[in-house]
């Protein structure tokens, strides 16, 4: 196992060159960068990050966050709010948060509860201050190449490749899920770069069918173990954006057998999950020059 400079691990199997993804360390160089962008600004940038209920993948996720901003020099605000919060309130409160002009960015923490309408909830966060590009405006102007900022997945997605000198043009990616945090972005990125994309989800059919002959595999279908080492083609580039917990573990959609097999590999945890949080933070600052 060699320690490359771009943060990956290369190991051999068969006549495949394996580069396993170190997302930490690739999160930390990033850190590094948005740590000295952030001193030549006049003021700090400062978050304010909206939390529904006490889901523990929520939680974590928002105090991912919270580390990252004040390792940073980010200010770092959250409301939390009860699950049962009316939805008059929290529509209230994010509205208040948009017309704050102290505000730079506003993160709705997803999923919201069933009663409270998350399309109009994210409808609330103006494009300017949308550094998670979710709201209707922020997602189209993504998709029409109007925007400076990525939705995070996308992003690390394309952080990723471009480190490990993937040209996405020609080839055949699959994306798994159709998620607005995952799928979506993930598809209309590769999509936009050239290469010949496929969307599947659960009533897709024949899975090992469809991703046995794809170059590139994105999956985001939170379903632990679901790709298993058969199911790929050998140097395929697997990246693993499906995280749920199983057994007390934080487990991907991947085997972490199929590494063996891959050109490109995410582990999980500790693969694209910290590179989606530091662009997230990318954004930000993007967004201060909005």
């Amino acid at each position: 196992m060699i320690f490359l400079q771009h943060f990956v691990f290369l190991s051999v199997y068969r006549y495949t060159v394996v580069m396993i993804i170190n997302g930490n360390a690739i999160a930390d160089e990033i850190k590094e960068e948005l740590k000295r962008a952030v001193l030549t600004l006049p003021a700090p940038p400062r978050l304010f990050v909206f939390l529904v209920g006490g889901n523990p993948a929520s939680k974590s996720f928002v105090a991912r966050k919270k580390k990252f901003a004040e390792e940073i020099g980010i200010s770092f605000s959250l409301r939390q709010f009860p699950e049962d919060v009316p939805p008059a309130e929290f529509i209230s409160a994010l509205d208040a948060a948009a017309r704050d002009e102290s505000v730079t960015g506003i993160v709705v923490q997803l999923p919201l509860p069933p009663h409270i309408d998350t399309e109009a909830a994210l409808s609330m966060i103006p494009p300017k201050k949308d550094p998670d590009v979710l709201s209707p405006e922020a997602v189209r102007r993504f998709e029409k190449e109007e925007s400076a900022t990525m939705p995070p997945v996308a992003g690390a997605v394309a952080e990723i490749l471009s480190r490990a000198g993937v040209l996405v043009s020609g080839k055949r990616a699959i994306v798994i899920g159709k998620g607005r945090l995952v799928g979506k972005p993930a598809a209309a990125w590769l999509s936009r770069e050239g290469a010949e994309v496929a969307i599947l989800d659960r009533s897709s059919g024949d899975l090992r069918g469809a991703l046995v002959g794809a170059d590139i595999i994105v999956s985001g279908a939170g379903v632990p173990g679901l790709i298993k080492p058969d199911m790929i083609k050998e140097g395929a580039i697997l990246i693993d954006a499906g995280t749920s917990e199983s057994e007390g573990k934080l487990k991907g959609d991947a085997d972490p057998a199929c590494a063996d097999k891959c050109a490109v590999f995410t582990p999980v945890p500790g693969g694209i999950g910290p590179i989606t949080v530091a662009v997230l933070f990318k954004n930000l600052l993007e967004l201060t020059k909005v």
